[in-house]
């Protein structure tokens, strides 16, 4: 398996799935400033919320 950073060097099992701490390190970065992202549906009207609607039949 090659490093998914550098794809030039085979994982080190401390790193693993990485090749070094550099690369480790790089992959952290990516995900803190937003470079990955998990796609998610948008809403319909930003900022709406769903909330369940429970029906009490002891109240009238």
């Amino acid at each position: 398996m090659t490093c998914p950073i550098c794809a030039k060097s085979p994982a080190v099992p401390k790193y693993k799935p990485f090749c070094s701490r550099r690369c480790a390190d790089e992959d952290l970065s990516n995900w803190l400033s937003g470079s990955y992202a998990i796609p998610a549906a948008p809403n319909e009207e930003e900022g709406e919320v769903d909330l369940p609607t429970h029906t009490d039949p002891t109240r009238h």
